[in-house]
């Protein structure tokens, strides 16, 4: 018997020729390449957008505590003193009805800034730094610390 010639198969539109083995999504492999490479790039660029946002906190608490003590100058001006201690910073927005009354208040800032992290600023009069001291207590609330848990002050 000779053997006889076969011609190819013809694929219908949108079938698979036989013997052709499907075309497949990305292996488990890959998959686990990409996310190794994105862990990595992860780890070395997350660092960097933490730090920066530490720098942009502490510069945002300079400047708050810059207006603050503006206002507080102002208030002197008018008021020949700086609030007490226990008027505190509260002085510069809501007139004083504790302690010696100042005469020419006004108010001095439209509302009290919280720090970058969410708490109040801190107001010592008389100050152990300068005359007065305002002052934040960095990232971690305490006194004193280094980097981002540093206390920054109107002394700086």
């Amino acid at each position: 018997m000779p053997l006889m010639h076969r011609p190819p198969s013809v694929a219908h539109p949108g079938t698979q020729p036989a013997g052709r083995p499907r075309e497949r999504g990305f292996t488990l492999i890959e998959l686990l390449v990409v996310l190794v490479i994105i862990g990595v790039l992860g780890a070395l660029i997350v660092p960097n957008l933490f730090s920066s946002l530490d720098d942009a906190r502490s510069t945002a608490a300079r400047t708050d505590i810059k207006t603050l003590v503006e206002g507080l100058k102002r208030y002197k001006i008018d008021n020949q003193r700086y609030p007490s201690a226990e008027q505190g910073l509260d002085a510069l927005v809501r007139k004083p009805t504790a302690g010696a009354v100042p005469p020419n208040w006004k108010p001095y800032l439209d509302k009290l800034p919280a720090d970058p992290w969410g708490r109040p600023y801190q107001f010592l009069n008389p100050g152990v730094n300068g005359e007065i001291d305002v002052f934040s207590f960095g990232a971690d609330g305490q006194p004193g610390g280094e980097g981002a848990n540093a206390d920054i002050g109107s002394w700086q």
